[in-house]
């Protein structure tokens, strides 16, 4: 399964946030899973890459032209698109993602997830997007989802494929559930 994360380029002010990005890329390789990311060696994004590279695992990076120009692309990594703008760069880890996880980050992130979670209530795509709450991270968009539901915004169950997970043990089950679902 080709799994996008949408990941900070920087490392936050905690150091949690690079334990766990490290923790996800090696959960990522070990589980036979490839990573579909922005194709940054900084932050975050670096960090779970190496840790899918570390543990035997494909990465797929997609970068801008404007951040090759920047010299930021990870050079260790199995393949590197490379795009004209953000918005082609958008739409290939889109096309390239069998399921979608926001680990915490920034604006860039927030914009990222939430053209899947749109492409969810939609009805576009039924892949799994799952937003990794670590530490409460994103209580508050959880929050402001379901009060866009509740007033009415998009229809109930339009969230239906969209998860709040605080841990690697929730992403697992989330995506084991989802692959039963699909096969059979």
């Amino acid at each position: 399964m080709n799994i996008t994360v949408y990941l900070g380029a920087s490392r936050g002010n905690d150091g949690k946030y690079a334990r766990e990005a490290a923790r996800l890329g090696r959960w990522i390789g070990e589980n036979g899973h490839d990573l579909v990311y922005g194709g940054s060696r900084a932050g975050l994004m670096g960090i779970v890459a190496d840790g899918v590279l570390e543990a035997g695992g494909k990465v797929y990076g997609v970068e801008p032209q404007m951040f090759m120009d920047a010299v930021v692309q990870h050079e260790g990594i199995t393949r590197l698109f490379v795009e004209k703008d953000m918005p082609d760069r958008k739409a290939r880890m889109i096309r390239m993602g069998d399921a979608f996880i926001a680990f915490p980050g920034g604006t860039g992130t927030l914009e990222e997830i939430s053209e899947v979670i749109s492409r969810n209530v939609l009805r576009l795509t039924e892949a799994p997007c799952i937003i990794y709450n670590l530490d409460h991270f994103y209580d508050h968009l959880e929050a402001m989802l379901r009060h866009m539901e509740e007033e009415g915004f998009f229809a109930r169950g339009g969230l239906r494929n969209v998860y709040f997970a605080s841990g690697l043990e929730d992403i697992a089950r989330i995506l084991h559930s989802e692959k039963r679902e699909t096969t059979g």
